[in-house]
């Protein structure tokens, strides 16, 4: 990936690409990131080796890849501060801010940018995210995969070419981490409450749930082949596997995921009026 790429932001989502672009062959001097204070750049500049600006502007100058990496709710002035730049240098843009789609993001740029909607999610920051990317009709095959092998650097990449579909990723894996988060704390709850010390069964859940996605992305079975392995008929997985199904835990899932759904749809809104 011969390209000069540059993160306006420097917080925990950005650092996490930049090691994972370094630790795929990536030059650290092909890489800048950005941040107001240069007192928080200064860490970053001393562990990974790549250029710090406080310039967002001059930062852009050059760069083939820009990766807008801020908040959404200052999205708009830092687009605003970059649309000049980018309209001279005409660079890639990737997005990696929820809710805010791509063409609110354009107009603030100045319009006609070749644009990458990213959603990725918190695994990231371990090489095991899982990112849903959207382009817009100016981003080129060879943009494109380079939008893929930026991602690609912390986990997988599926894209949607219905920008509406970012909604359902953010259900499926932006926010469902903490789903599984949950299961984790709600496994180990009840553990204790049946006597393990808590360290003990924190680290059994963790490591089943390791386990369990791992023989899930390895095998060539589906995951309703993979539970019905494990049950005997009869047994203590099959009780456990049953009471859960007459809890209704399909449609517990459902609708949080409908939920979250809708709710990435509103932000989209809410933030695009501002």
């Amino acid at each position: 990936m011969a390209s000069r790429i540059t993160f306006i932001g420097a917080g925990n989502m950005a650092t996490a690409i930049i090691g994972g672009l370094i630790d795929s062959g990536v030059a650290p001097t092909d890489l800048t990131a950005t941040a107001p204070d240069s007192g928080e750049l200064a860490p970053i500049k001393e562990r990974l080796g790549i250029h710090t600006q406080t310039d967002n502007s001059a930062a852009v100058s050059g760069a083939d890849v820009v990766v807008l990496a801020v908040k959404p709710q200052i999205m708009r002035a830092v687009c605003e501060e970059l649309k000049d730049a980018i309209q001279q240098t005409q660079p890639l843009v990737i997005s990696i801010a929820a809710g805010l789609d791509a063409a609110t993001i354009d107009q603030w740029l100045g319009d006609n940018n070749a644009l990458v909607r990213c959603m990725p999610n918190t695994p990231s920051l371990v090489g095991r995210g899982a990112s849903g990317l959207y382009a817009n009709s100016a981003v080129s095959e060879a943009q494109r995969t380079l939008a893929t092998q930026l991602m690609e650097a912390v986990g997988i990449v599926e894209w949607v070419e219905d920008e509406s579909l970012l909604a359902a990723v953010t259900a499926v894996s932006g926010s469902a981490p903490a789903y599984f988060f949950l299961m984790l704390e709600a496994m180990e709850e009840a553990a204790v409450s049946q006597g393990l010390p808590a360290d003990t069964a924190r680290r059994l859940a963790i490591q089943t749930a390791l386990g369990a996605a791992t023989m899930a992305q390895q095998s060539d079975k589906d995951p309703a082949t993979l539970k019905q392995n494990v049950m005997s008929p009869g047994g203590t997985t099959e009780r456990a596997i049953q009471h859960m199904e007459e809890a209704h835990l399909r449609t517990i899932v459902a609708d949080a995921m409908q939920a979250c759904a809708k709710r990435a749809e509103e932000m989209a809104q809410e933030l695009g009026s501002h």
